[in-house]
């Protein structure tokens, strides 16, 4: 079996400055490290359990297949921190059907995220008899 110690997502965006903006400045992401030098330099942000890397260039934006899915504490408070900062708001916090309150945001070239908050009575926190 593979033992994989941890990962990360890689994001090769169209503008590099304008997506390190975006995730380290807008959204606020804690910077894991850093490396290379230059416009297309590499840049790892914390990402919960895992990273995501923005380094390098594409001439196009990552396929609309490519979502990010970020847990936070207090999907409220986010979605009112990311409007003061001025981020386009896809769609407001909205408590889903199955019971999770989600947001959507789009980074610079398109990708989706959805920041999730799970309410404490949400059975991915507790599952009464296991």
């Amino acid at each position: 079996m593979v033992h994989v110690l941890s990962g990360r997502t890689l994001l090769h965006p169209t503008d590099p400055e304008r997506s390190r903006t975006f995730y380290g400045e807008q959204l606020g992401l804690g910077v894991y490290r850093e490396f290379g030098t230059g416009p297309e330099r590499g840049t790892v942000y914390f990402l919960g359990g895992g990273f995501l890397e923005v380094s390098g260039r594409s001439e196009t934006p990552p396929s609309p297949a490519v979502q990010l899915w970020m847990q936070v504490a207090d999907v409220t408070a986010a979605h009112e921190e990311l409007v003061a900062k001025g981020v386009e708001i896809v769609r407001p916090p909205v408590k889903e059907p199955w019971g999770l309150i989600e947001m959507w945001i789009t980074d610079p070239d398109g990708c989706r995220i959805v920041l999730v908050e799970v309410p404490e009575d949400h059975p991915i926190r507790f599952r009464p008899g296991i």
